[in-house]
């Protein structure tokens, strides 16, 4: 990275009163967690002739439950998977008081495990499961050791991820809190996302401030609304604008 750049975000950041990260599934691939959307990511596969589209549904879900843990349980979730220094450095940046929170896309809850604790999750999480007809909660690890479909204790109904599948809303709430915090924030920093994803990628428009950096190893369609973008790791990126001095 150019060091007057680096020395002109670090400024930025030292000064301001709010920064705000926007990230996808970018963040997490240091930790081994493969871009979904990427060159030869998951959603550019097929399973058996069906697209990942059309087995992530609810109704898919409901109808073939054998197949749809199949394969959420060997494609979706990583349970070894540990925070990376992206996922660190931002936890450290809420706790000294800097980020005022993090809006993520990602499931896999390794920001939380980092330590942060403002976290707006927009697609949900696997870590929390719930029986669709009573409502009960199970973790991640009662889904993963069901031997096939989990079913509640309670009523014997379907437990599903409390994730986001396609053809579902966002949540409003959700979509309600990252607007406000981007809407304040003095700095946004977008990273590991192409921002092709809505409604997610439009939370860049409730942004007010000149200071959007964008960190992202391929070009996005924002890039030309940002005052900085960074074509690197964005571990490492992270790792220099903000040193653990």
């Amino acid at each position: 990275m150019d060091f007057e750049v680096l020395e002109e975000i670090k400024e930025i950041i030292r000064n301001a009163e709010s920064v705000v990260f926007l990230g996808g599934a970018g963040v997490s691939t240091d930790s081994g967690i493969p871009d979904f959307r990427g060159s030869g990511g998951l959603y550019t596969e097929e399973d058996e002739g069906i697209s990942p589209g059309e087995i992530l549904t609810v109704r898919y879900m409901k109808k073939y439950p054998e197949e749809f843990y199949e394969y959420y349980k060997n494609n979706m979730v990583y349970t070894w998977a540990k925070p990376n220094e992206a996922h660190r450095v931002l936890a450290r940046m809420e706790e000294d008081g800097k980020l005022s929170g993090v809006v993520t896309q990602n499931i896999d809850g390794l920001h939380q495990m980092a330590g942060s604790q403002n976290v707006i999750e927009l697609h949900g999480t696997a870590k929390r499961n719930y029986c669709v007809d009573c409502g009960k909660e199970y973790s991640l690890d009662y889904v993963m050791e069901s031997e096939g479909v989990p079913y509640c204790e309670e009523c014997g109904g379907l437990v599903r991820p409390d994730v986001v599948m396609y053809n579902e809303a966002l949540s409003a709430h959700a979509l309600y809190e990252a607007e406000e915090l981007i809407y304040n924030a003095d700095v946004l920093i977008v990273g590991g996302t192409s921002l092709q994803v809505f409604p997610a990628a439009g939370l860049v428009d409730a942004y007010q401030g000149d200071n959007l950096i964008i960190i992202n190893r391929d070009p996005t369609d924002f890039d030309n609304r940002a005052r900085f973008v960074i074509n690197e790791s964005i571990s490492d990126t992270l790792s220099a604008i903000y040193p653990n001095d």
